[in-house]
């Protein structure tokens, strides 16, 4: 079996360097505010196309983190067309830059909302973009109506999208420290997503500073949080995807991580 390739959320503007300071061969990144509406920015120098041919010519991978503002399942108008649009905007903006993939969260409806619409309007806007490259969804720690926190909820996603023509690229992409805190076993959680979506493309390797089922997406460095050391490892090993660490810190603490996990695996 290939050595599992351990990367890291870095600071967009020369993600680059970043990864060659942790010496390793892909990074995450955001095009831009994770919390506002205004659309993707490169802040890496000569723009988009130089962060292609530079990433190339350095042998590294690039992973975009879409905003975490995007929720293209509400029923709220104000929130879901403009999610869209946002949503488009990335998947234009990381197909530019030559991204393995683009990273969003599940979303949610609101508390007096049938979950089934916000299932439904995931067809709708996987129907509407115009997927340029991989799109990887991630499951989510919080909330009671959230679309991706609890398995049965993944699955109606899923359900919900397999028809749509560009089903094939959608993924998926596991965060420990949100299934944990968001009530999934990690026993068998490889296994479950699986079983629902058929594929793991990408994991986040997060340790938690929460309890199990805590709904709390607070990550931890790894061993330092109140997962299972040796759970955190086989989830990894068993889903054989990439890693990103979303772990607190810089260079320093993500290269000990990963480090950490390395020793594991």
């Amino acid at each position: 079996m290939n050595a599992i390739a351990i990367g890291a959320h870095v600071d967009q503007a020369d993600p680059i360097a970043e990864a060659q300071a942790r010496q390793m061969p892909h990074v995450q990144f955001f095009l831009g505010d994770p919390q506002g509406y205004k659309g993707p920015e490169f802040a890496y120098s000569g723009g988009a196309e130089a962060l292609r041919a530079d990433a190339e010519a350095a042998g590294v991978g690039l992973y975009v983190h879409a905003p975490y503002i995007v929720n293209v399942a509400t029923t709220n108008n104000r929130i879901r067309i403009p999610s869209r649009k946002l949503l488009q905007q990335h998947v234009d903006a990381a197909a530019s830059i030559g991204a393995r993939g683009l990273i969003v969260h599940g979303g949610h409806v609101n508390k007096a909302d049938d979950p089934a619409k916000g299932f439904d309007n995931w067809r709708k806007a996987i129907e509407a973009v115009d997927l340029k490259l991989p799109l990887l969804i991630e499951n989510t720690a919080g909330g009671d109506n959230a679309m991706t926190r609890y398995l049965e909820r993944i699955e109606r996603v899923w359900d919900a999208i397999s028809a749509t023509e560009q089903f094939d690229l959608v993924g998926f992409c596991l965060d420990t420290c949100h299934a944990h805190a968001g009530g999934n076993a990690l026993e068998t959680v490889v296994d479950d997503v699986r079983r629902i979506t058929g594929r793991i493309d990408l994991v986040h390797c997060n340790d938690s500073r929460d309890e199990f089922d805590s709904g709390a997406d607070r990550h931890a460095n790894l061993g330092a949080g109140k997962v299972d050391p040796d759970l955190l490892a086989a989830v990894v090993r068993d889903a054989g995807a990439p890693v990103i660490l979303e772990t607190p810190g810089g260079a320093a603490e993500h290269t000990a991580d990963a480090g950490w996990l390395s020793e594991r695996l």
